[in-house]
């Protein structure tokens, strides 16, 4: 076996490398002179990377097989800011390296059965059982795909498990939250949590290894139109009162806040606003030491697209 090479976040420009990367997407565009080229998207542990196969053409674009391990020599370039790969050989790797793919792909650092017992011991402490029990039946329905599904696409939590570590830290923050200030029902404010993103299983369909596209129900309606069905659903099933369901609706409604960002209202109770503030730390958290974490100390990263492409510190100072 060969499963050698430069990690990606190990990357330098200007430098060949020689490494297995895992394909991720292959796409045939053209370029501005009019020659067509592939757009890839490789992958490793720490992360993924773009790279460019030049003149190639659809004979080439048939011959790659998504989510397989290929052998690849490259130039490291950078383009607008961002390092970028450009292809010198491709190659797919063989059957016994191919049994190791599980290595390559980002995943949560906690198992993911560890962190599904720790959300349902988290649901268990719902006191209200009309609450208790929808919850308990979405997380029922789902947790076969939650031990793989990422929480996106490509943005925070993108990783194999990701769905599952983004809620636990969100719970762990909202216990403490609801530690620090009085009248914080925990009740609604663990089940927005559990259930505000659960139909992202769903909106997404993706592979055991973690790697989710948008399915078709996904693109039309996304993952809070759908949260709010099937929490309708789960509601008429366990006969919850329309209280209940009123103010469960409208933490999955709200939580992105903002229109553009897919909420039609804006939260209109304290904890549909703490189940926002507590998504936005946890993502923003998430994006800062992501994008730092193989940088030395007094360095800056490369743009942070979801940071409105700012290029963000990594502090160094002393215990």
């Amino acid at each position: 076996m060969r499963i050698q090479g430069t990690k990606i976040s190990d990357l330098k420009a200007g430098e060949i490398i020689n490494g297995i990367y895992l394909l991720k997407s292959a796409e045939l565009k053209i370029s501005s002179n009019k020659k067509p080229y592939l757009d890839i998207v490789l992958a490793d542990s720490t992360g993924s990377i773009q790279a460019k196969w030049w003149d190639a053409s659809e004979t080439e674009l048939g011959s790659l097989l998504p989510y397989k391990l290929y052998h690849i020599n490259a130039k490291v370039d950078v383009w607008k800011e961002t390092m970028q790969l450009t292809l010198i050989k491709v190659e797919i790797a063989g059957d016994e390296d191919q049994k190791l793919i599980g290595e390559f792909v980002p995943a949560a650092p906690v198992p993911p059965e560890e962190m599904l017992q720790e959300i349902y011991s988290y649901a268990a402490k719902i006191k209200n059982s009309e609450i208790r029990s929808v919850v308990m039946m979405l997380l029922d329905e789902k947790e076969e795909k939650l031990m793989y599904y990422p929480a996106a696409k490509s943005l925070h939590h993108a990783m194999r498990s990701g769905l599952l570590y983004h809620i636990i830290r969100m719970l762990r923050l909202g216990e403490a939250i609801s530690g620090v200030y009085d009248g914080v029902n925990t009740d609604l404010l663990f089940a927005g949590i559990i259930i505000h993103d659960l139909a992202k299983i769903g909106e997404l369909t993706s592979n055991e290894l973690g790697m989710a596209e948008y399915s078709k129900e996904g693109q039309f309606l996304g993952h809070i139109i759908m949260g709010v069905e099937e929490l309708d659903r789960a509601g008429r099933s366990v006969n919850a009162s329309e209280e209940v369901m009123l103010l469960l609706k409208h933490m999955v409604v709200s939580h992105h806040y903002e229109t553009e960002y897919g909420s039609p209202k804006k939260p209109l109770f304290l904890e549909a606003e703490l189940l926002h503030h507590i998504d936005m730390i946890d993502a923003r958290v998430y994006d800062y030491q992501n994008a730092t974490r193989n940088l030395e100390a007094g360095q800056f990263s490369e743009p942070v697209w979801s940071l409105d492409r700012r290029s963000v510190y990594k502090v160094g100072l002393a215990d």
